[in-house]
């Protein structure tokens, strides 16, 4: 998560990228015609906008904003079967988990639309939002404190 942190501190989503699920396992996961295409242009395309969308919520204290924790409701986790949501195997997922910081002084948060545990590990697969009505970043719930995690459910 200090990976997404930096990619939303300076705006460059490059950085998030190993805190982003893998190309190579959302190959092996999606049951879909072109699955890499589909990653490069709209999962991590969507990727790149809603960190752009995190960095401009931050504005100008995004240098001096850091990162206090990342809450992950752990017990919202499901098991997504093979076969929903246009897979080919399972895999666990989370949604609603928050990224809490402190910027001036005071405690912010904004979500995690849906994370992927892969081998173990969690990885963010839509930040901003899981569908969107236009081709722009989304900040998840943007709120003054902790906010709330949730709510569960999604792909």
């Amino acid at each position: 998560m200090t990976d997404l942190w930096m990619a939303v501190r300076t705006g460059k989503p490059r950085y998030g990228r190993p805190a982003f699920f893998p190309l190579a396992a959302y190959t092996q996961v999606k049951a879909i015609p072109a699955p890499s295409a589909d990653w490069h242009h709209r999962l991590f395309g969507d990727f790149r906008l809603d960190v752009a969308a995190a960095h401009d919520l931050l504005g100008a204290s995004a240098r001096k904003a850091r990162l206090v924790r990342v809450i992950v409701p752990a017990a919202e986790a499901s098991w997504i079967n093979p076969g929903v949501c246009d897979n080919s195997i399972g895999y666990w997922h989370v949604a609603g988990a928050r990224v809490v910081y402190r910027e001036a002084g005071r405690i912010r948060s904004f979500g995690i639309a849906s994370l992927i545990s892969w081998r173990g590990v969690w990885y963010v697969v839509h930040f901003g939002a899981v569908l969107r009505s236009s081709a722009a970043g989304v900040v998840d719930q943007p709120a003054a404190g902790t906010g709330v995690a949730g709510p569960p459910g999604g792909c």
